[in-house]
């Protein structure tokens, strides 16, 4: 396929320090809708602490930029943004001194890039979960965080917003207007730290740091959510019923989600808790129900019977970052294998993508993508980005299944190898 938007983003350009004209222009952006939110920022073991440090960032919505923009006020900062966030205003976001990455890629240049950052003496602000989180809690971390963070050798701060998910959650973004939001900002490795810890207890402080629970939080604080479509799109997460254990047979509507198949139906409260209208609850936090659905997954995995089956699709490249291409039509196999993408484009040619299980400890994936496109999965390589939409019914297929069955792939091979799985790392 020739294409001239087919040149590959530049992923080697060096980040630049904000540009001054741009920094009244980032605060302008983030503080109304802080202030909107009446979001308190509690600052914990900071006394002194000055850039340059690395910003380790929890992620729910885009509320996180726009708080940890006013968290570090007035100091700079150079922000790891994923490709597609740069489509459009790509000078705009380099200005700005974001860096651009291709989510869960092994990507040296990225080292050599906050190297840069923290050269200039600036704060280095990472998302390292790499996506929103589905249900408000902590999502896998990668375990290469503590082996960066050792060799910066400069304090490593976290920073966990609180209430962003419930918000907006992933799965319907509309604002909820939830206030007071909360975000913690704490200093959990110092230098000297960085010096006599290992690795592996570095990894342990950053994981400890990073547990949050956005509905639990929600409950404990007495928030309630009176939206009245608030249970709309939880099926998206919530795609298996408890009940009569079907894949893919949850629907949700107004304040309800049920079972397409047994007729099984849940209100949301305003308290974001689940309650079943007849019989048994089994679950009324919703963590625990998508944890189930982990569980469930891993069974197939143990078992060596997971495959998502052939699905037709269709795929759209993000090479660089002026607009979506599409590639053409094809199928998804997503297996004990891992993944395997191949499509065909308009002049006949075979493009295919290939994740073998060891490759990928995760995947990020998307509910009606741009609120047109559908649910996808998207795939990376360090040149090229593919978003795979399933061309089938819903009732075939769950991205979010495929989410959960690439982490418990990968912490089966892990296991099959000898190799020790940490608490929430990969």
């Amino acid at each position: 396929m020739k294409d001239e938007n087919f040149v590959r983003f530049d992923m080697k350009k060096e980040p630049v320090k904000t540009k001054w004209y741009l920094r009244p222009v980032t605060w302008l952006l983030s503080f109304p809708d802080v202030l909107a939110h009446e979001s308190k920022i509690k600052k914990i073991n900071m006394d002194g602490i000055k850039p340059p440090y690395i910003m380790l960032c929890n992620h729910n919505a885009f509320l996180d930029f726009k708080v940890a923009t006013k968290a570090i006020f007035p100091h700079r900062a150079n922000y790891v943004v994923a490709i597609d966030g740069f489509i459009g205003r790509e000078k705009l976001l380099r200005d700005v001194g974001c860096i651009c990455k291709r989510k869960f890629t092994n990507d040296i240049t990225l080292i050599h890039q906050l190297k840069k950052v923290i050269d200039n003496k600036d704060i280095a602000i990472i998302y390292p979960e790499a996506r929103y989180s589905l249900c408000g809690t902590t999502a896998v971390l990668p375990e290469s965080l503590g082996k960066m963070c050792k060799l910066f050798k400069v304090p490593v701060v976290s920073f966990i917003c609180k209430g962003h998910h419930v918000n907006s959650p992933f799965w319907n973004l509309h604002n909820r207007k939830v206030k007071p939001t909360e975000a913690e900002m704490t200093m959990i490795l110092s230098k000297e730290d960085l010096q006599n810890l290992s690795v592996d207890e570095i990894n342990e402080k950053i994981v400890d740091a990073f547990q949050y629970d956005d509905y639990r939080w929600l409950k404990e604080k007495g928030i309630s959510i009176r939206y009245k479509n608030r249970a709309e799109g939880l099926h998206k997460v919530l795609y298996k019923c408890p009940s009569c254990k079907k894949d893919f047979s949850m629907k949700s509507e107004g304040e309800q989600i049920y079972c397409s198949a047994c007729d099984k139906k849940w209100s949301l409260t305003e308290q974001m808790e689940l309650k079943a209208l007849e019989g048994e609850n089994h679950f009324s936090h919703i963590p625990d129900w998508y944890e189930w659905e982990r569980c469930e997954v891993r069974k197939e995995i143990e078992d060596g019977t997971y495959t998502s089956g052939v699905l037709p699709v269709h795929v759209d490249s993000l090479p660089n970052a002026k607009k979506y291409i599409r590639i053409g039509n094809g199928t998804l196999v997503h297996d004990m294998k891992g993944f395997r993408v191949q499509c065909q484009d308009k002049d006949g040619d075979e493009h295919k993508m290939i994740k073998e299980v060891p490759s990928l400890y995760s995947c990020h994936i998307e509910y009606e993508y741009l609120g047109k496109y559908g649910d996808c999965v998207d795939l990376n390589t360090l040149q090229d980005t593919w978003y795979v939409y399933p061309e089938c019914d819903s009732s075939e297929f769950s991205v979010t299944k495929m989410a959960l069955a690439t982490e418990e792939l990968y912490f089966k091979d892990l296991r099959e190898k000898g190799r020790i799985i940490k608490k929430g790392l990969a």
